[in-house]
């Protein structure tokens, strides 16, 4: 039988073994206690984190894929990160993609038994053409998903990096990864319910990871998404006020550059600060691998 007495997200919390007995309130102040020990888990996790950013913004520049594999909570939160990317860095859905143990349907409903296959990751990874300019990042709260654990074996032997990321120390998705990220943040309020603490550590991670790697990419100019794509009348006017922002401009200027850039927000800021044509500001751009701060020589 499967034992999972020593895993921390398994064990009971001491600070509220009276959970059913308290108010709203009480209840709403524990998680809120509990919930402060995820920001000083993963400040310990730092040095680890930094290292699979570096990696991951190596396989981007590389023409490479950030790969999320997981199962339940863990993989859903990869999926979520993932599909993020896209409007808010103007990347193809396919440079960072999400897997979940048995596919899309899982997202939003369990499918029993995927979590505990040794052969569905390094399947899914094969599906999607895996190359070893890609990076394959691991999740599991519990660490021992064997989903995850042969997914990264697979990975490993095609050359890519692979990085684990789970909420207990030596977890078995660790020692099958280059790099383990194992920021523990203690028993769960309600025991063993790891969309909570679990789930939002391993967020925060993946929100590091993607954002960091997007700024290695040129896709942020000082803190902004210069990339973001216009897909709504709320992100056309972001685009403005980015553009307005990064220079300095009037809005009736930003819609000038921007309508003239294709409603391409970095071209739009190139044009403005350098007195550039678009295809000028594209040229620029494209010299200086999509960083707007190359380009404009600052």
């Amino acid at each position: 039988m499967l034992d999972l007495s020593k895993l921390t997200t398994e064990t009971r919390n001491p600070e509220t073994m009276h959970l059913d007995e308290m108010t709203p309130l009480e209840i709403a102040t524990a998680m809120n206690r509990e919930d402060a020990h995820v920001i000083e888990a993963i400040r310990a996790e730092l040095p680890h984190i930094a290292q699979a950013i570096e990696w991951a913004t190596e396989s981007l520049r590389a023409g490479g894929r950030i790969i999320y594999m997981g199962a339940g909570t863990s993989g859903r939160l990869g999926v979520l990160d993932a599909a993020e990317c896209p409007p808010t860095f103007g990347v193809s859905p396919d440079v960072v993609v999400g897997l979940i143990a048995g596919g899309e349907q899982a997202f939003t409903k369990a499918v029993e038994g995927a979590e505990d296959s040794t052969t569905l990751g390094e399947e899914d990874l094969k599906c999607i053409g895996l190359q070893p300019r890609d990076i394959v990042i691991g999740l599991a709260a519990s660490g021992r998903t064997p989903y995850v654990a042969y997914a990264l074996d697979y990975a490993r032997s095609v050359g890519c990096h692979t990085v684990a990321i789970a909420c207990n120390k030596d977890s078995v998705i660790g020692s099958h990864a280059e790099l383990a990220i194992e920021p523990v943040c203690g028993p769960e309020v309600l025991t063993g319910s790891t969309r909570l603490k679990a789930g939002t550590t391993q967020k925060l991670v993946l929100n590091m990871i993607s954002t960091a790697s997007m700024v290695g990419m040129g896709k942020v100019y000082q803190n902004l998404m210069v990339d973001v794509q216009q897909t709504n009348e709320k992100l056309i006017v972001r685009g403005q006020n980015i553009c307005m922002a990064a220079t300095d401009c009037t809005r009736e200027e930003a819609i000038s550059a921007l309508a003239e850039a294709d409603g391409h927000v970095k071209t739009a800021i190139v044009m403005i600060l350098n007195g550039q044509s678009a295809s000028e500001a594209r040229a620029a751009l494209e010299a200086a691998s999509g960083h707007v701060r190359a380009a404009i020589g600052a």
